[in-house]
């Protein structure tokens, strides 16, 4: 069992930056893949970046390209998602995932544990 923490969101301006954090309990961390979601007031869910066990290779959504970086500290078992030029667009309930495959995350969209969702709010 996997217990996602996220936190780090909160009302930034339009171009401005913010880090997101999630905290991981298990004993496993470094054999999971990790990712964030978003979901805008209305929308569905999406995809919006996961990194791999292992290499750590990373996987981003077309959206946030050259905007987003995620990383993981597997001594620390957490991963984060740093957030820069943010625009209103990016504004949503940003959720944390994980999966023992990388593949559930970044193709299926449907990973084994969620975290509670933290909301970035981008100011225009």
């Amino acid at each position: 069992q996997v217990q996602l923490v996220e936190s780090g969101g909160g009302l930034v301006q339009d171009g401005g930056s913010l880090r997101l954090s999630c905290a991981a309990s298990g004993r496993f961390f470094s054999t999971y893949g990790l990712g964030y979601f978003r979901q805008a007031p209305g929308k569905e869910r999406l995809f919006v970046a996961g990194i791999s066990r292992g290499a750590g290779t990373p996987y981003y959504a077309d959206s946030v390209k050259g905007r987003f970086t995620i990383s993981r500290d597997n001594a620390k078992n957490t991963v984060y998602l740093q957030m820069n030029s943010l625009s209103p667009e990016d504004t949503a309930v940003y959720y944390c995932a994980a999966d023992p495959q990388v593949h559930s995350i970044v193709v299926l969209h449907s990973p084994s544990y969620w975290g509670q969702g933290t909301q970035v709010t981008v100011s225009s």
